[in-house]
């Protein structure tokens, strides 16, 4: 009867042990794909909410497995005014529940909330900042996980004492991606989605050195020193872009819904989000036209 129980106990092991390592393949290898958009600037003027319903049924018929948002959701909270601003996040809360997936959200510049001197609001507001944002959309920092992969979604932004917005990763925000990253393999694939950009060649491109960037990025950078497979979504600049540093890092500047304020196209960069798909450890990327250039101009042509 031991040995039958041995037997037994042996071949339940193996068996058990075979299915999980079939399940740990099998997650290696499984593909899946997601949709960036940034810069949606959503506001009630210019169509912005047609062109806004444009890209959602884009996404929608292409049904990736969720949507990350890289910033600017709304245009514009800076400026304060608390009806205002409620009615512009409470617009898109909307809008962006007519996707069909799951939306992960990133905070834009245009998402804080009376941070401007001119802003009827002060500082003491219980919306002040982040308030709002965190009031009608979430946390500004946190991280998931998808298929093998881990996605980090960073708060790339802070006010000066001179009130303007800054590119700046926090001290008490570095320290959780610290022990965040403390519980990643550093051979699983990681995602990070940060507004303002934290790699680009825009500086070098239009002449603007020093400007446009998250300060601080390189702290984040010395952090991912051993991780094998990187990837960095960013917006804020309303350009396309792709960047691979050392077959280690990679980065997208994922364009924009919004353009040049609905107006049409930004740095010459047609309107549009980016569609990943991965399969494995590896990825490509599209930048999709959600057909919004087409309906602008054919807006503007029957009004001349």
């Amino acid at each position: 009867m031991f040995r039958s129980l041995l037997f037994t106990s042996t071949f339940l092991f193996f068996l058990t042990t075979s299915v999980l390592g079939q399940n740990k393949i099998s997650e290696k290898n499984e593909s899946f794909t997601f949709a960036f958009l940034t810069d949606i600037h959503l506001k009630p003027e210019m169509n912005a909410p047609k062109g806004f319903q444009m890209a959602i049924d884009k996404v929608n018929e292409l049904n990736p497995d969720f949507v990350i948002v890289g910033g600017d959701l709304v245009f514009d909270a800076m400026r304060g005014n608390q009806a205002r601003c409620d009615s512009l996040f409470s617009l898109y809360k909307e809008m962006s529940a007519g996707f069909h997936m799951p939306v992960y959200n990133c905070m834009g510049n245009h998402d804080l909330f009376a941070i401007y001197a001119e802003s009827p609001e002060t500082s003491d507001h219980p919306d002040y900042k982040y308030g709002m944002y965190e009031r009608y959309i979430g946390k500004t920092y946190y991280s998931f996980n998808h298929k093998g992969w881990h996605f980090i979604v960073l708060n790339s932004l802070d006010v000066t004492e001179n009130k303007r917005y800054t590119g700046v990763f926090s001290e008490s925000e570095l320290q959780w991606l610290k022990e965040d990253l403390a519980k990643v393999d550093t051979l699983t694939p990681i995602v990070i989605t940060s507004h303002i950009p934290m790699i680009t060649a825009r500086a070098q491109v239009t002449g603007s050195e020093g400007k446009g960037n998250v300060g601080n990025s390189a702290a984040v950078l010395e952090m991912l020193e051993n991780y094998k497979n990187i990837l960095i979504l960013q917006g804020h600049i309303h350009w396309k872009e792709y960047g691979n540093v050392n077959d280690r890092i990679q980065y997208i500047t994922g364009g924009s819904i919004a353009g040049n304020g609905w107006k049409g196209r930004r740095h010459n960069t047609k309107e549009g989000f980016v569609l990943v798909t991965v399969k494995g450890n590896d990825f490509n990327w599209d930048y999709i036209d959600h057909g919004w250039e087409a309906e602008r101009l054919k807006n503007a042509k029957l009004q001349e």
